[in-house]
């Protein structure tokens, strides 16, 4: 009876974690859509809204930390279950990093929003990869939710096209800086807007590849792409 007792506690322990896990998760998708309808409207109630949540992001963060660390200490886990704790802990820096980055874009659409020639420019290119930013950071999540490493994986791949898209704009921007120097501000303000839009990208390919670590128990960072496949699928 103690030990069924000791172990529903644990199981306990572990749906609170996983609950404010998701929690702070699905608050960073509010942050990056906010931030990107605010610059697709220029506004600044939707800015001041992103800025806002940092306070709540960073508190979540701490706790959530903290909250692993005890668990740690008092279960002692071992194997999935400690890496899944170790998941939870890696996970929520890479959920705060990606909530700075959407800060960041809504910084940087207030500049924008104060400068008409800017608000003319043509950005496809920051539209279609923040969109796709945020399908692979929600994709991310449930992957975690569903702790499935073959979608994991399949995340992993699409990452790179964002990166194409923010190669696509690097390349464009010098022409529309040198046909109208009246924009290189504005132009530069959706460089680092797109660069944002890449690393919460790259925060989100970090989600999956702790999904496939604590899945298969590899660490899946750094190594070429068709070996990361064949540790998702676990051949």
């Amino acid at each position: 009876m103690p030990d069924r007792h000791i172990s529903s506690q644990y199981d306990a322990d572990l749906e609170h974690l996983s609950s404010r896990f998701f929690a702070m998760g699905g608050l960073v998708e509010s942050q990056l859509s906010d931030a990107m309808e605010a610059l697709s409207r220029f506004d600044m109630g939707l800015v001041e809204r992103v800025i806002d949540e940092e306070h709540r992001l960073n508190a979540m963060e701490v706790e959530i930390d903290a909250e692993c660390s005890n668990v740690i200490a008092r279960r002692q886990p071992i194997a999935s279950d400690l890496r899944r704790l170790m998941g939870f802990s890696k996970g929520i820096s890479n959920l705060e990093r990606a909530g700075d980055e959407a800060r960041k874009i809504a910084k940087r659409a207030r500049k924008i929003a104060n400068d008409s020639a800017g608000r003319n420019m043509d950005i496809a290119e920051i539209r279609s990869s923040g969109r796709m930013a945020g399908i692979i950071f929600h994709d991310a999540l449930a992957a975690f939710a569903r702790l499935d490493a073959v979608e994991a994986a399949r995340i992993m791949r699409e990452d790179e096209a964002i990166d194409e898209q923010y190669r696509a704009l690097v390349r464009k921007l010098p022409t529309y800086m040198a046909e109208n120097p009246r924009i290189i501000s504005s132009a530069l303000d959706y460089l680092s807007i797109a660069s944002a839009i890449e690393r919460i990208g790259d925060h989100a390919k970090n989600l999956a590849e702790l999904v496939i670590y604590v899945v298969k128990g590899k660490d899946v960072r750094h190594i070429p792409r068709a070996q990361l496949e064949r540790e998702a699928l676990g051949d």
